[in-house]
């Protein structure tokens, strides 16, 4: 079942690429941008990832917490996140818990790969509770940033 705007995000714990333990409950009290992407090292998902990186001036001055979240390893997502230079925590949902708890599994991705995230963005307030959302039309769209600063700049 897919999240719902005005509604509690799912709770969730995941691994970073430091090998820590990222939960949503954690960073109660701050808005947080979710980025779900289908994998790293991908065109379409270093796009949407480098657009979040290179903005990451405005998200910090509206406040905001960014994190992006795939199935793929931490391990995989450390090389990924040096290589790219994020400065934001990539999570690991790889057993994916968390794509399906927020309705967003993508059984068929490309090459016979099953059991991706499908690509969207999350605004979450500092209550927890979802203030934007939106799944791209097709995996290779990307989210609207416009949108999604214009959401975060209302919670400021």
């Amino acid at each position: 079942m897919m999240i719902e705007i005005g509604k509690p995000a799912p709770l969730f714990s995941l691994y970073n690429t430091e090998k820590q333990l990222v939960s949503l409950e954690s960073l109660r009290g701050k808005n947080v941008l979710i980025h779900f992407f289908p994998m790293a090292f991908t065109g379409v998902c270093t796009a949407q990832l480098c657009n979040a990186r290179d903005n990451m001036e405005i998200y910090t001055k509206l406040h905001c917490t960014v994190l992006g979240i795939s199935v793929d390893s931490l391990f995989t997502l450390g090389v990924y996140k040096k290589q790219e230079n994020y400065s934001f925590d990539l999570l690991s949902d790889f057993n994916k818990t968390t794509i399906q708890d927020y309705g967003l599994y993508y059984p068929d991705f490309v090459f016979g790969m099953k059991g991706v995230s499908n690509r969207a963005a999350v605004l979450i307030d500092k209550e927890g509770i979802v203030r934007y959302f939106e799944v791209t039309p097709t995996i290779g769209d990307q989210p609207n940033y416009n949108a999604i600063t214009d959401a975060l700049a209302k919670l400021a």
